[in-house]
Order: structure tokens, then C-alpha cells, then sequence
């Protein structure tokens, strides 16, 4: 099994913090003879009767100082770790949690707004000393 993120404690306390249940730490998946873990996996109940939303969450600290070599490891494994969940009819939607110092310097340039958009990139950008999510962003 995979080592945690640095900031894998304030991500799963701030989607606590939001009423998610986190179902899976981390969430495992199994497609095609390869083994995967995605950090988190959470559900939010929406209503008594209503199905509830499910996520799954691969989380970054964005530390090293080669910032877009950390986001090229990071889009591959969201693209593989999508990939695997629809091969797997996993009913989930995928995020990258993302820094909120990383999202402002980093996630706002132009050309990875455009790969963001390109590749429709989820991310949840959280605040790590406060262990809280900012933003969601679809």
C-alpha cells in the first residue's frame, strides 16, 4: 500500500468537516491485472430516500520544487485512476485536492487552466492549516 500524503490528514478531516463519510482509506482498485489506490473514498447522504453522492480523492502537497513535474504525475494518475473507476462501474467521481497557496500560483496560469479544461479535471483546493475545503471546482 501507497505512503499518505503529507496533507492526507487535513484533506479527510476538512471533507469530515462537510458532513462526508469517508467509506475508503485509502480506496482500492483492482482493473486489468494492475493494483490501485486512490487516497479517499467518501459518500454524502442527500436526504432520507435519495441516493447519496460518492467521490473518490487523490490528494496532492504540491512541495517539490518543480511544480508542473508534480502536476504531470498527478493528471496521469487522475487520468489512469478515471479511467479504472469507469472500467470498473464504480459509481464515484473523481477529485484532485489541490493547496490553496498550489491553486492560486499554480492552478490559475493559463495554460493549466487549459489542460484542466482539456482533461476536465476535478479538484477540491483546501486549506491545510485550517483543514478546510475552499473551493470545488467541476
Amino acid at each position: 500500500m501507497p505512503e499518505k500524503d503529507v496533507f492526507h490528514n487535513a484533506v479527510k478531516n476538512a471533507l469530515l468537516k462537510e458532513g462526508w463519510i469517508i467509506t475508503h482509506d485509502p480506496l482500492f482498485i483492482q482493473v486489468g491485472g494492475i493494483e490501485m489506490y486512490v487516497d479517499i473514498g467518501a459518500e454524502k447522504i442527500i436526504g432520507a430516500e435519495k441516493n447519496g453522492t460518492k467521490i473518490a480523492v487523490e490528494i496532492k502537497s504540491f512541495l517539490s520544487p518543480s511544480t508542473i513535474y508534480e502536476f504531470h504525475t498527478a493528471l496521469g494518475q487522475f487520468m489512469n485512476y478515471r479511467l479504472a473507476i469507469e472500467e470498473q462501474r464504480m459509481d464515484r467521481i473523481l477529485y484532485l485536492a489541490v493547496p490553496v497557496d498550489t491553486y492560486k500560483s499554480f492552478f490559475m496560469l493559463p495554460f493549466i487552466q487549459s489542460v484542466i479544461k482539456r482533461y476536465q479535471l476535478n479538484s477540491i483546493i483546501y486549506n491545510v492549516e485550517e483543514e478546510v475545503i475552499v473551493r470545488w471546482q467541476e
